[in-house]
């Protein structure tokens, strides 16, 4: 049985995060939309919302990896920072649909 947090986890989950060093998120629109807010059919609701359920599960699991990282003796500076940065970039699109997700109330 695989330790959660032995070193060889701590650095395949960091890798699975990071990607290809010059890779980001994809951009805020989705693919044939505009970002503004328009009606959207179901499927494209569903669609947002496994996207949304998929980012906050990488959030957790980067925020797990981050702490796991900086609990270990000798951990490296920068590849906690770049883990950091990715879940920040996390939070933003995640912040960004749910925004999409939540209907306008005009007061």
């Amino acid at each position: 049985m695989r330790q959660p947090f032995g070193e060889l986890h701590i650095r395949g989950t960091a890798q699975r995060f990071l990607g290809h060093p010059g890779q980001a998120l994809q951009g805020y629109a989705l693919p044939g939309r505009s970002t503004t807010k328009t009606a959207m059919t179901q499927e494209e609701e569903g669609e947002l919302r496994a996207e949304l359920l998929r980012l906050q599960q990488e959030h957790r699991d980067l925020d797990a990896a981050i702490a796991a990282l900086q609990a270990s003796p000798g951990a490296d500076i920068i590849q906690v920072q770049r883990l950091k940065k990715r879940k920040l970039q996390l939070r933003d699109r995640i912040t960004f649909i749910e925004d999409q997700l939540t209907p306008d109330i005009i007061a």
